[in-house]
């Protein structure tokens, strides 16, 4: 046995077939229960991330207000009473309902001068989200989905875009690059329960091809080919050992606790496990940032879920030594007006707001840009949507000036303009 680790392992570095790798694994150490799921991929984990980098998005979605998470401004009127506390950057302080967030800041570049011209939600969203306003006339691809394009592997079993909760679709990438969505982080994806007795499955799979045949014969071929498509890389996932990778049951009860007993918490725990075992793109959606009012309450209720998982998620990734290759990005759509509303909340306000960065090259442990006194405008190195869209290409190795060509036989950047933030790989 230990003969074959030593071969496998050596294998990894003259980029041999990942299913063919595990296959190997599987047989040897799986079949003789020497060695856990976890073993194996701990075992791939050093090919899989030489192959490829990979991003986990964690979405604010609503506009999470930027004077109550990193651009506190507790001597100034427009700062609601927030206090601050220091972080481990040295004369840097975060507001004071981001605790453990504080202690990993020496990881982070922080940007807190953020701006767009977008103060609707769907509309900023779509924007943060493919690098394109939104046009009746094509449907952009999800930055993801971008990502995957030309980092995935194609005969991975696991999907290479994963959206815990809902996001943006693949647009015109088609569905080889459309996310895989999972409600209920934690526990298998209802969609992939299905029968395990392989000859009964691959049946009904038959008798489907067979109806689509038919289908195709009277003219539906492109529809078939992309139905096709979409069953033939589900198949291969429901019948994989690696959707084991979807459960937490073999993670410690005490890094499920530092994670936090929230779906927000079990959602970045997933999306470790997930690109740990060679997934691309991971997105997180953490729902309730749209505080218009009473404000200040709302975010702290929402910086209890979100502050522990994301700074463990953070430790972990450097801790299993994958932090150099996974992007993570914390962002939302937009900020919140400086001055407090009449109902103890916060408008929406694309003017300025912040955002960070963590891992796969950027500089950590520092801030990029600033706002004014009285955080109503950017003093110092504005960031715009297509400069930041263009900077995670950056880091993660993907030509942001790739062209895809539209249904309408126009040619569209992954990113259209903008300048990467040397700033953040300096």
């Amino acid at each position: 046995m230990a003969s074959f680790l030593h071969e496998s392992i050596s294998l990894s570095h003259q980029r041999v077939n990942r299913r063919r790798f595990l296959h190997q694994i599987s047989a040897a150490g799986l079949g003789t229960g020497m060695l856990s799921f976890q073993d194996v991929i701990s075992l791939k984990a050093e090919e899989l991330r030489r192959q490829g980098k990979s991003m986990i998005l964690l979405w604010m979605a609503g506009g999470p207000s930027q004077m109550e998470t990193f651009d506190p401004k507790p001597n100034h009127e427009n700062g609601g009473g927030t206090k601050a506390i220091q972080t481990s950057l040295p004369g840097v302080s975060i507001a004071e309902s981001w605790p453990n967030m504080a202690k990993v800041m020496n990881e982070v570049s922080l940007i807190r001068s953020m701006t767009n011209k977008e103060g609707n939600h769907q509309r900023a969203t779509y924007q943060m989200h493919t690098g394109y306003v939104p046009s009746g006339s094509v449907k952009h691809p999800n930055i993801g989905s971008c990502i995957a394009q030309q980092l995935a592997e194609s005969d991975a079993d696991l999907p290479s875009v994963v959206s815990i909760g809902p996001t943006l679709g693949a647009g015109f990438l088609g569905v080889d690059y459309e996310p895989f969505n999972v409600n209920q982080p934690g526990s298998m994806p209802q969609n992939l329960a299905t029968t395990r007795a392989t000859d009964r499955f691959q049946r009904r799979m038959g008798l489907l091809g067979r109806l689509e045949g038919e289908f195709a014969n009277r003219g539906a071929v492109s529809q078939v080919e992309n139905h096709q498509r979409l069953y033939n890389k589900s198949s291969k996932l429901v019948l994989s050992p690696q959707t084991k990778t979807f459960e937490l049951n073999d993670e410690s009860d005490e890094l499920k606790a530092a994670y936090g007993d929230t779906d927000f918490g079990r959602s970045c725990l997933l999306a470790r496990r997930l690109v740990e075992s060679g997934v691309t793109f991971v997105e997180i959606r953490s729902n309730g940032w749209d505080t218009h009012q009473d404000g200040f309450e709302a975010v702290e209720n929402k910086a209890n879920e979100v502050d522990p998982a994301a700074a463990t998620l953070i430790k972990d990734l450097k801790e299993r030594g994958l932090l150099d290759d996974t992007l993570v990005v914390w962002s939302g759509e937009f900020g919140r007006t400086p001055k407090v509303n009449g109902r103890g909340g916060r408008d929406h306000y694309p003017r300025a707001f912040n955002s960070w960065l963590a891992g796969c090259g950027v500089k950590a442990g520092q801030v990029i840009g600033s706002t004014t006194a009285d955080g109503s405008a950017i003093e110092d190195r504005p960031v715009e949507v297509a400069d930041f869209l263009k900077s995670i290409c950056h880091g993660l190795n993907v030509d942001a000036t790739h062209e895809n060509i539209s249904p309408l036989g126009r040619p569209l950047k992954v990113v259209d303009g903008g300048n990467v933030i040397e700033e953040l790989f300096a």
